[in-house]
């Protein structure tokens, strides 16, 4: 009697706080709730990104005796796929044992009481409600939305060791591209929580207390998604990207990516049939090239290098240089296409002259036009507000020495800089990047920092919070050489080689079309797109500006593979001016002519963009 009462002073004086905590957790236990993750809207209110609930079928490996004699046996209560077992498998080899993962999904409700009726038999299986993301437009505008997937373990050990791991408790999806990642924060919610009474066996008997989640907030996005639409199905099945900015606030307007994919096979768990086509397809799908690819701008990069004679003195308005169809450079002949005889700097634009441009290059040396072109943002990352932009390349002698290895690949040569004035050579930038430059040049200087979200609804006060982009210290351009140049990029549409696309414009604008090369050809090889295979033929591209005294629009664009700008990006850029400056829409014939690459002015009864509602999702 004297060691029990011994024992129990013990117990009850000496490990009376300990043993309390410990039979309290024993019979509560503290449930996350997860908050409901905050829409996607485009510039007008339209949803791009929203939730649904559904049920779905769970297995805890941990509490399974054999898994595979399990899912054969749940297979006869519901269909399971073998594309299911892949990804239950993948879902497997990610996660923990002891971790409840999804081996059917969105089951209908005669499934979920088929299942009820045989719950007995399968110990370690349970159907959960759970929220699902969608993406009611599917392929479109997928690389700017992104979308959600499981965490996995990295994620999961990054989300632990930051200061928001408490509010990614029960959370199992997170942000994985585009706008879906780079606004987790603004659009995951803060977690709830709820306390539950248990029984000793584990079984909640009642609610003690609850804190409900706070909903993600919504995120409206800059883009317009009539625009980007008429701007995807204008590619139809060809390659390549168009940025379109404002230039007083450096929104974007449209932001595509051809070809695209489905962000809904994410969201689940992409099976192993999709994911290898859309990782092995030679058209890459899934790469950004609005963002990530890079090219050499060909003659679009003319106006820039126009502007930078006149601001460092190169070149005067009214100085002139002999246009014979070539240029000769250390015993080696770059030729032009066609003589051009006089050519001034308004005409070297309006015409497109290489040989104006391949003497203007070597005057000024690549380092100087490095140093013109930095502030720009040619080669530099933009600082849009998404993550996995590429920088692309600006040649200079210090960019060479500190790429390759061997000294004789380190030193820069003379005749390596005479291309670099057509847009050639090492040159290399995204999209984005010529779209923004085109930006700043008709701004007369002025910078931002590009911005795919243009406010912050939140969910609880309603208040919106603009994201503005940030505004840049402005380039100290001379108005009047930033007025040359313009008029020269408005004389190419009048005069120049997008004359034919432009006609009858119910606007002024300006733009100048490139054409570049995606292999190289030999020097005394003549160019024949139809004796090279498709993905080495030369890319299309198109930058421009509208209305031309006082811009609202810019505007990079480029076709891979189709050849001369005139004919595949221009025409398409058109018809995304008379979009966002006429309230106007191609026609159905139009809009086939320009898939087709056989439109250049618009073709048969416009639609008025007044008459159509927003994109069916």
């Amino acid at each position: 009697f004297g060691l029990v009462a011994a024992r129990l002073v013990y117990l009850q004086v000496f490990r009376h706080e300990g043993l309390a905590e410990q039979a309290e957790s024993n019979r509560t236990a503290i449930v996350p709730i997860v908050p409901n993750r905050g829409l996607i809207l485009d510039r007008n209110g339209v949803v791009l990104a929203t939730n649904y609930s559904a049920y779905t079928l769970e297995i805890t490996p941990s509490r399974v005796a054999d898994l595979e004699q399990t899912i054969d046996a749940l297979s006869k209560v519901v269909d399971i796929h073998p594309r299911d077992r892949r990804r239950f498998k993948k879902l497997q080899e990610e996660s923990k044992s002891f971790e409840s993962l999804p081996i059917r999904t969105r089951l209908t409700d005669e499934e979920v009481a088929r299942f009820a009726a045989q719950r007995f038999h399968f110990p370690g299986v349970e159907i959960k409600a759970r929220l699902f993301r969608n993406y009611p437009f599917g392929e479109l505008a997928s690389h700017v939305i992104g979308y959600i997937g499981r965490i996995n373990q990295s994620e999961k050990e990054r989300i632990q060791e930051s200061e928001d791991a408490a509010n990614y408790r029960g959370t199992d999806y997170i942000g994985k591209l585009g706008v879906e990642q780079s606004y987790e924060t603004q659009l995951h919610g803060i977690t709830g929580v709820e306390e539950i009474e248990t029984s000793a066996g584990g079984r909640a008997v009642r609610r003690l207390a609850s804190t409900p989640a706070t909903p993600g907030n919504t995120v409206v996005l800059s883009i317009d998604i009539k625009l980007q639409k008429l701007v995807e199905d204008l590619f139809g099945e060809r390659r390549g990207a168009l940025v379109a900015l404002d230039p007083k606030t450096g929104e974007v307007l449209a932001f595509v990516s051809k070809p695209t994919f489905d962000p809904n096979l994410f969201v689940d768990g992409i099976d192993q049939e999709n994911w290898q086509e859309l990782n092995e397809s030679l058209d890459k799908p899934l790469l950004n090239r609005a963002l990530r690819g890079t090219y050499p701008p060909g003659s679009t990069y003319k106006p820039f290098m126009a502007l930078a004679a006149l601001e460092t003195g190169k070149r005067t308005p009214q100085q002139a240089i002999s246009d014979p169809g070539f240029f000769t450079f250390g015993g080696h002949t770059f030729r032009s296409g066609h003589a051009l005889g006089p050519v001034d700097l308004v005409r070297s634009i309006v015409k497109s002259s290489n040989v104006y441009y391949y003497q203007l290059a070597n005057e000024m040396g690549v380092n100087a036009i490095h140093d013109f072109m930095k502030p720009l943002g040619f080669g530099q990352a933009s600082g849009i507000d998404i993550p996995g932009e590429t920088r692309g390349v600006l040649p200079s002698t210090e960019w060479k020495r500190t790429t390759y290895r061997r000294p004789e690949q380190q030193k820069w040569y003379a005749g390596e800089t005479i291309s670099l004035g057509i847009g050639q050579g090492y040159n290399n930038f995204t999209m984005l990047q010529l779209a923004s430059a085109t930006a700043t040049l008709v701004s007369g200087g002025q910078r931002f920092e590009p911005r795919l979200v243009r406010e912050i609804r939140n969910i609880v006060t309603h208040q919106a919070t603009p994201v503005a982009g940030q505004a840049l210290a402005p380039l100290p351009f001379k108005p009047e050489h930033v007025a040359l140049v313009m008029n020269a990029m408005h004389g190419v549409t009048q005069e120049g080689t997008s004359t034919r696309v432009f006609a009858g414009a119910p606007y002024k604008t300006g733009g100048k079309t490139g054409t570049a090369q995606a292999v190289t050809i030999g020097q005394k090889s003549r160019y024949n797109a139809s004796k090279l295979a498709e993905h080495q033929r030369d890319h299309s591209l198109y930058i421009a500006f509208a209305p031309a005294d006082h811009p609202r629009i810019a505007v990079a664009a480029i076709v891979e593979n189709a050849g001369f700008g005139a004919t595949h990006a221009a025409p398409l850029v058109r018809r995304v001016m008379d979009y966002w400056l006429a309230g106007l829409l191609p026609s159905e014939q139009d809009m086939k002519a320009v898939q087709q690459g056989q439109a250049t002015a618009p073709i048969g009864t416009p639609r008025r963009v007044s008459d159509l509602a927003a994109p069916a999702p």
